[in-house]
């Protein structure tokens, strides 16, 4: 019973402090402003060249700009642009475009 009860505690810390170490939309956006050149001002690229990020998964994001500054994901442009982001500025840009409508906001699905 006490490892049920310690284990369900320790669960809830891991869960709560993922959730406190969401990044800050508002300021994501004010860090937003060169992603906006190739990516759009929400999050919807104007050409098919890159992708759309808006409204995409906070963790995919935060993930996916990890992975270029440590070099896990190849792409010399996203690696020059994350390059002297910290961690609290990852977090802050993929809470921004997180919380954007994202690209299939007027998409119709007709199945």
């Amino acid at each position: 019973m006490n490892r049920i009860l310690i284990g369900g505690c320790i669960a809830a810390l891991l869960l709560s402090g993922s959730v406190l170490a969401r990044g800050n939309p508002e300021a994501g956006k004010a860090k937003a402003q060169v992603c906006s050149g190739c990516h759009g001002a929400e999050g919807i690229s104007p050409t098919g060249a890159f992708p759309n990020i808006g409204g995409q998964h906070e963790d995919y994001l935060l993930h996916s700009l990890k992975a270029y500054k440590s070099g896990d994901r190849k792409n010399p442009i996203m690696q020059g642009q994350v390059g002297a982001l910290n961690e609290q500025d990852m977090k802050d840009l993929a809470a921004y475009f997180a919380n954007l409508p994202g690209a299939l906001r007027d998409v119709n699905f007709q199945p």
